[in-house]
């Protein structure tokens, strides 16, 4: 039998359930309202630290790039015929010319222990750029050995160095690091840039003189930008090949432009 209590409190619930109803709702607006500002919170915490993560290693993210206007020497050997020479660089090892499959175009070869220099002397003006791709082909990264780029006081090819004069060295074994300094001035730029997701594909390098100062660009990444030359310095661009390869490894380079600006 229904009691008047029982009664009583059907008719309370009755009359609260729109009030109940209108409560969750509000709730669930302001949980969803709770949940996007943390979700916006954690996301501008996530790119400040990875600002900070980029400063920290000397990195400042993407830049645009000034590639000069006035062409002064290129090379993508197009001339040569795959398994040539190419004639266009001087080297104390070989410098053959050879395709990469999945890849267009021709590309030249690094020798292990080998350093490379353009066959002409060129005249650089104060502010030019010298840029080019790099294809670093291995199964795995640590089967490189470092690789060494820059600009030398001399144009001989006869003895292999590497990090001479001003230098660009890539760490493909430490996966990565890149360490960028000068022996006149001595200055040293501990660098990093993650090499290994570079590998088969081209890695394109950029370097921008400007008188007694060099910027450094992989993949548009500007690593350095700093004094690394003395005001009277020589400079002849050089490829100082790893000092060996494991497992098959090599390197390949190609799409060479060496531009000075107009104004």
């Amino acid at each position: 039998m229904i009691t008047h209590r029982k009664i009583t409190g059907v008719l309370l619930i009755l009359m609260l359930l729109p009030g109940i109803e209108i409560h969750a709702q509000l709730g669930g607006i302001l949980q969803k309202a709770k949940e996007k500002a943390t979700t916006a919170i954690e996301k501008k915490i996530d790119k400040n630290s990875a600002s900070k993560g980029a400063e920290a290693a000397g990195n400042s993210g993407n830049s645009s790039i000034s590639v000069g206007d006035s062409l002064i020497f290129a090379e993508d050997f197009s001339a040569f015929q795959a398994g040539a020479t190419a004639t266009s660089f001087k080297t104390n090892g070989v410098a053959t010319v050879t395709t990469v499959s999945g890849q267009k175009g021709k590309w030249m070869e690094i020798k292990d222990k080998a350093i490379y220099k353009f066959a002409p002397q060129l005249s650089y003006p104060k502010r030019f750029t010298v840029s080019f791709d790099i294809i670093a082909k291995a199964a795995q990264i640590k089967d490189i050995a470092p690789l060494s780029l820059g600009f030398a006081s001399d144009n001989s090819a006869r003895e292999y160095s590497s990090n001479i004069g001003t230098y660009v060295q890539l760490h493909y074994f430490d996966t990565n690091q890149v360490n960028i300094g000068s022996s006149k001035p001595e200055k040293f730029v501990n660098a990093t840039f993650d090499l290994k997701p570079w590998l088969n594909r081209p890695l394109h390098v950029v370097l921008s003189v400007d008188g007694e100062r060099m910027a450094v660009y992989l993949n548009q990444v500007r690593l350095a930008d700093t004094v690394l030359f003395m005001p009277t310095a020589a400079k002849n661009f050089y490829i100082a090949a790893p000092w060996e390869y494991a497992n098959g490894a090599g390197v390949l380079v190609g799409n060479f432009k060496v531009s000075g600006f107009r104004k």
